[in-house]
């Protein structure tokens, strides 16, 4: 029990369990995959919100007092795994949108071509990044507005995953 609760505190930024309180049970190669396999397990558990029924299927190698042992950790320790993920993925970017705006715009023409009739967007935004407002201003054709949004979508399915 105590093993999995230090390797829920390494996956929640603090001090990870010691090979040497464990080297008479596992040898190296053993103990690398049992703490890479446990940090998965927890990992996944909590983003996935897995139920206890697959957390223990997956936990069939081991005995089932075991399983018990690592389902309770897991069970007593979600919320705050769940938060220390989430400010992982927060700690990416300091960055953080404020406000935005847009607006349409229709390109009659241009110096090189004389008849364009090309529509753009204008997208404003005020992103506040170290307490600091900065205005960023974007102009993009239809094809690239294209891809931001589906930038974006793909962007808001990863955060969906982890809450």
């Amino acid at each position: 029990m105590v093993l999995c609760h230090r390797v829920v505190d390494s996956l929640c930024g603090r001090e990870p369990p010691h090979r040497g309180d464990y080297s008479a049970t596992w040898s190296l190669q053993e103990w690398l995959q049992l703490l890479d396999s446990l940090t998965a397990l927890f990992r996944l558990a909590v983003v996935n919100n897995i139920s206890d029924e697959v957390v223990l299927s997956q936990l069939s190698d081991v005995s089932s007092s075991q399983a018990e042992v690592v389902l309770s950790v897991l069970r007593a320790r979600e919320e705050e795994i769940r938060c220390a993920l989430l400010d992982r993925t927060n700690s990416i970017s300091s960055a953080t949108l404020q406000d935005f705006d847009w607006q349409l715009k229709l390109a009659l023409s241009s110096d090189k071509i004389s008849s364009l009739h090309t529509p753009l967007l204008s997208l404003s935004l005020d992103v506040r990044e170290n307490g600091a407002l900065r205005p960023v201003t974007l102009e993009m054709n239809r094809d690239e507005l294209g891809m931001l949004i589906s930038s974006l979508e793909s962007a808001n399915k990863v955060v969906l995953q982890l809450k």
